[in-house]
């Protein structure tokens, strides 16, 4: 099987691609990157001698690059998003150039060149906010930022690609993501990373803000089930099933880091900031077998431990974000 992995070089992507060059040695990826401020090679450096691993630096917008990388693969598992909500409150062109032209663009030329399934790859983020119990995947979308409107309007688009075209589209939706090669603007690493330096940490409002935490390893392992045992035209939520509100995960940070709470700067809360993800993983697991295998406490530590010993990959990239904004 010749997969074609979009995004390949970011956080999640790379960890697919380890995953899956690490665990066959006939597996065969072609990685398509553009290489933006949070698209890192370097993340792929562990399986860059694999016979089967290429790389190829593009844009998902350029339809031209797209048609020349497309042909030959079986699958694309589509990672390539803009991901990070504040950018998308700032300023929300770049999200849905690259959520929503770019995912049209991919899906026009896997259906032209034969592809024969199509992975999409999206966020619990999609569905809103909710008070109590978890979203199952027939939950209506409600995004409230700009980053997850981008997102359920490419859901939306892969999975009409799939009734008007036939085509074979699998959509995952996932909870917030954590572990190593993440990028340092995310909240876990922007946390570590900061009172590593002894610099404070910010957190919006009071804090209670609730979000399920899903180590990188596990939310990959979930992304093969559905690529090769999942059923066409269907969604399928991916979760870790560790419910923390922001407050309770910066004091599990804070004590890691042997700190206490002078080092919290409590800034004005996210504009339209969505009170609480929770979804329902019960249809992945019936139907392929999923469910998380990295305790939280696991995940945390070994993440913590990471960043402390590779300050070297994160540092330079915290300073490139900074000059982003």
């Amino acid at each position: 099987m010749r997969i074609l992995v979009t995004g390949g070089a970011g956080f999640i992507g790379s960890e697919f691609v380890r995953q899956q060059l690490g665990a066959d040695a006939s597996a065969q990826i072609t990685v398509f990157d553009k290489l933006t401020y949070s698209g890192v090679e370097a993340n792929l450096a562990p399986v860059a001698d694999h016979p089967g691993y290429k790389f190829v630096k593009g844009d998902i917008c350029d339809a031209e690059a797209v048609d020349a990388v497309m042909p030959g693969h079986d699958v694309v598992v589509h990672f390539a998003a803009e991901s990070h909500v504040d950018r998308s409150i700032a300023g929300a062109g770049p999200f849905v150039m690259t959520n929503v032209v770019g995912t049209q663009v991919l899906l026009d030329s896997a259906r032209k060149h034969g592809v024969g399934r199509f992975v999409h790859i999206s966020t619990d983020e999609v569905y809103g906010s909710i008070s109590e119990g978890s979203w199952t995947e027939e939950w209506p979308l409600v995004p409230n930022s700009p980053y997850s409107a981008s997102k359920a309007s490419s859901d939306l688009l892969a999975l009409a690609y799939a009734r008007t075209h036939g085509m074979d589209v699998v959509v995952t939706r996932c909870s917030n993501n954590y572990g190593h090669y993440q990028f340092p603007e995310k909240v876990i690493p922007l946390f570590v990373t900061n009172l590593m330096d002894g610099r404070k940490v910010p957190l919006y409002g009071n804090g209670g803000n609730v979000r399920d935490w899903l180590h990188v390893s596990d939310h990959c392992r979930g992304i093969d089930l559905a690529m090769r045992k999942g059923r066409g035209g269907e969604v399928y939520n991916i979760g870790g099933g560790t419910e923390l509100t922001n407050k309770e995960l910066t004091g599990v940070l804070l004590e890691a880091a042997g700190l206490g709470w002078d080092m919290v700067e409590h800034v004005e809360d996210r504009k339209g900031h969505d009170l609480r993800y929770s979804i329902d993983i019960s249809k992945i697991n019936a139907e392929l077998g999923y469910e998380p295998q990295v305790r939280f406490e696991d995940g945390i530590a070994q993440t913590i431990a990471w960043y402390r010993e590779n300050r070297g990959w994160w540092e330079p990239l915290k300073d490139k974000a900074a000059l982003q904004k």
